[in-house]
């Protein structure tokens, strides 16, 4: 769902007391809609991106780039070295402000308020003064997309306007509860009444009150009755008291081993099939909810014009294994073209200068029946026999290049469709740097001569350890995996990859003795998570010695072949691999 009004107060209630008084020591700008504070409590994170607006403490590493931009440069100015004052949820809007005492550059006393305004496509993060000035803003809003309301640097900052005709949530008495009921359309459904009453309320929490007076999702005002009138208002009311007392469960919904959705209550209305997954505290949740759809953001941002080139070099090649394929299968009559040239030739003395077509005995046939032969006019007898001659060596010569050039066109849509997984597991911005200097390498982009960047450090495999405490590594991309294989790993370690799925090589450090089962099927595990059949069941994955492992001549990076290996079937688990990675 998204962070409605109630859940976000479940997290300013929670970040408050953990934020007072910080000081705010570095400023950070890791995406076009994404902030960072670094404080001695960890990383603040205000995200104002359209599809997961939220304020919370973070743990996922975030890359910046080496150009910060302009606002982050202006939040620096205003905010390093000021402390958090206060963390406030103006009514029940989906709005925030951060309040921070500053000491400027001449060394006076100041506030700074840094808003975020969590409003779907509309949410923004905007910089004001102490007397609610707008200093800048992440997204500038003029006339001519908001005539009602401008977010512009240097015009006096005013809250959004709630709704018309709706009651917040907090300001609910049982008088005003007792009038909304007599009003109300008896045909109206009960969520529906909800969200038309109240902001502040998901159509998810609305659905739920709903469910937990009748029992289903849709049930109209007219069915309750009195008695189901009474269950509704004691279930709204103590939603109310849970909301004014600060009482929230941070809850993930979890339906067929992924990430559905996130609340702040218990929710029945899924069944059995849909799981109530506690966390910890709401920064926990966010995190761990967001984690995945944010890599894939940052694969779609970062690596979208990588996406977009291996995307459109595979479709090509798909088409041309598509036509070549039936040119392989127009190739396959070719005999029938040198019986024709024969029984033209051995017909010769039978046919003459002109004639268009000519019948003769087909002694090829065991039925010894006749066949008639198409002939170009223009041409001889003698002309027209070595005509077909001439086609069927032609398709002979073809087959044979259109075998070897299918088999190149196959292996090359392997290697493209192993470069898009690859760019859909990244997660640094060192991994899409990588990946990109292997397509140049492979010529799928051009070898330019750029100016000269900072230099990065080199990214390193991923790191896990298994139960038994033995390390695994994980590789980011196929020339990596070349190295980590071919390279780092000892002959006597062991080597994983899904059977006939693209994914990393996974690398199970023995030290050169027998590892134990579970550290097998662990990192068999990591090799099902780090592949295209990480949401699957029951994935096959091959296992070997490093030793037996090999890489053909003239091979594309990453393409090995191995025998003789064993296959182990996991179902990969997210929360295993979290729990195993190295920090």
């Amino acid at each position: 769902m998204p962070l409605d009004a109630v859940c976000l107060r479940a997290v300013v209630e929670e970040l408050r007391p953990q934020l007072t008084g910080l000081r705010i020591d570095k400023v950070q700008q890791p995406s076009r809609d994404q902030v960072i504070l670094l404080l001695r409590a960890g990383k603040l994170l205000l995200s104002a991106g359209a599809g997961a607006p939220r304020l919370q403490l973070t743990e996922l590493p975030r890359d910046n780039p080496a150009q910060p931009p302009m606002f982050c440069m202006l939040l620096r100015k205003h905010l390093t070295g000021g402390r958090i004052r206060d963390l406030t949820q103006p009514g029940m809007e989906r709005l925030v402000v951060l309040t921070v005492d500053i000491t400027d550059e001449l060394g006076q006393s100041g506030t700074r308020k840094l808003i975020l305004e969590a409003m779907g496509r509309r949410s923004n993060l905007i910089l004001t003064d102490g007397e609610d000035h707008i200093i800048d803003c992440l997204r500038r809003v003029d006339y001519e997309m908001s005539p009602q309301r401008q977010v512009l640097p240097g015009l006096y900052y005013r809250l959004p306007q709630s709704p018309a005709g709706k009651l917040p949530l907090t300001d609910l008495t049982e008088e005003r509860w007792e009038e909304i009921l007599q009003g109300a359309n008896p045909e109206k459904r009960l969520d529906d009444l909800l969200l038309d009453t109240f902001f502040g309320l998901s159509p998810l929490v609305a659905r739920e009150l709903a469910f937990r007076v009748s029992g289903e999702c849709d049930v109209r005002l007219l069915q309750l009755g009195e008695e189901g009138r009474q269950r509704l208002k004691k279930a709204l009311f103590g939603l109310l008291k849970d909301v004014t007392e600060n009482h929230f469960t941070p809850i993930i919904l979890q339906r067929n081993g992924k990430y559905e959705d996130f609340t702040y209550l218990p929710i029945s209305q899924y069944g059995p099939e849909t799981a109530n997954v506690e966390c910890g505290n709401f920064c926990t949740m966010l995190d761990t909810f967001f984690e995945a759809r944010e890599r894939q953001e940052r694969a779609r941002q970062r690596g979208q014009d990588l996406i977009r080139l291996t995307t459109n070099a595979r479709d090509r090649l798909k088409k041309k294994i598509g036509l070549q394929e039936k040119e392989l299968a127009d190739t396959e009559n070719r005999d029938e073209l040198r019986i024709r040239g024969d029984l033209i030739t051995a017909n010769l003395y039978r046919m003459e200068r002109g004639m268009s077509s000519v019948c003769v005995q087909n002694y090829y046939d065991e039925a010894g029946g006749e066949l008639t032969i198409a002939l170009d006019p223009l041409l001889t007898p003698q002309e027209n026999a070595a005509k077909y001659y001439k086609r069927y060596h032609k398709a002979k010569t073809a087959q044979r290049y259109l075998t070897e050039q299918l088999a190149k066109a196959r292996s090359e849509r392997i290697y493209l469709e192993s470069v898009l997984e690859e760019l859909r597991q990244a997660e640094t911005e060192q991994d899409f740097i990588d990946i990109r200097n292997e397509l140049r390498e492979a010529g799928y982009l051009k070898q330019m001569k750029v100016k000269k960047e900072p230099k990065r450090p080199t990214s390193g495999p991923r790191e896990f350890r298994s139960s038994a405490g033995l390390r695994i590594l994980v590789g980011r991309n196929n020339r990596q995996n070349d190295k980590l294989t071919l390279k780092e790993a000892g002959r006597w370690d062991l080597w994983l990859h899904t059977q006939k799925i693209h994914g990393s090589h996974v690398i199970l450090c023995t030290g050169g003795a027998e590892p134990d089962s579970r550290s097998v099927e662990e990192a068999a595990m990591l090799a099902a998570w780090y592949s295209q059949a990480s949401g699957g069941a029951n994935v096959p994955v091959d296992y070997t010695q490093v030793r037996h492992v090999k890489k053909p001549s003239g091979a594309r990076p990453g393409m090995v072949i191995y025998d003789p290996y064993q296959t182990i079937f996991v179902t990969p688990d997210e929360a295993l691999v979290k729990a195993l990675r190295v920090k």
